[in-house]
């Protein structure tokens, strides 16, 4: 593999990893796993976790103002705002993107991961102000809703679309169009983490077997 190619494949699997798990929580040691190379080896190419997840967030970035300019070349007699928004949601599909900028936003104390994320933030606004021609309000209204789709694709609201009336209802009200993807999306993290977990248990016995062979 190109190194080039192994770089992405690493980046992809940080953003994942950074969504999962958060900046503090998420450790080298997993994104090697999740990328299928050494830790030493992702060390070795962006040196801190600090400047990985940097590199994350504007991976994260770049991705999304990719978007938004597909949609703004197209030729459409519906509202901009509209594409958008549609295409922002679009991105749940990328596993931990979207998470990974909410986790960066956070972190707003952190000298360099905080600079690194308003910066991003102010280049998000610039694009929509400046080559949309987005209005301040506008921008703003577009920014929350941005954010309030963060906000449930983190706190899972999926899960609890079977069991709670409520949630039906907002879900439907918040993602008319795209509430299918989101709970496929779900699933599809659901099925992974089982996965994962298995994996997991599966290589513990592993390693508890191996130890009591050695002492007998």
């Amino acid at each position: 593999m190109r190194a080039e190619d192994r770089r992405e494949l690493i980046l992809a699997a940080a953003t994942r990893v950074f969504g999962d798990y958060g900046y503090v929580g998420a450790t080298t040691s997993q994104v090697a796993q999740a990328a299928g190379v050494s830790q030493p080896y992702v060390v070795r190419m962006f040196g801190t976790k600090e400047k990985l997840f940097v590199e994350v967030l504007g991976r994260a970035l770049d991705r999304l103002l990719e978007t938004f300019r597909a949609e703004l070349a197209e030729k459409s007699d519906v509202p901009l705002a509209r594409r958008f928004g549609l295409a922002y949601v679009n991105l749940v599909s990328e596993p931990g993107l979207l998470l990974s900028l909410m986790h960066g936003f956070v972190l707003g104390s952190d000298p360099v991961v905080g600079e690194a994320a308003r910066c991003g933030f102010m280049e998000v606004y610039a694009f929509l102000r400046d080559e949309a021609g987005f209005g301040p309000d506008e921008v703003q209204g577009f920014l929350a809703g941005g954010m309030m789709v963060n906000t449930m694709v983190g706190l899972r609201m999926t899960d609890d679309y079977d069991s709670n009336p409520a949630v039906r209802e907002l879900l439907a009200a918040a993602f008319p169009e795209k509430l299918p993807l989101l709970r496929e999306v779900a699933q599809r993290q659901r099925e992974r983490e089982a996965r994962e977990r298995e994996a997991r248990e599966r290589e513990a016995a592993e390693r508890e077997a191996t130890e009591r062979e050695a002492k007998a």
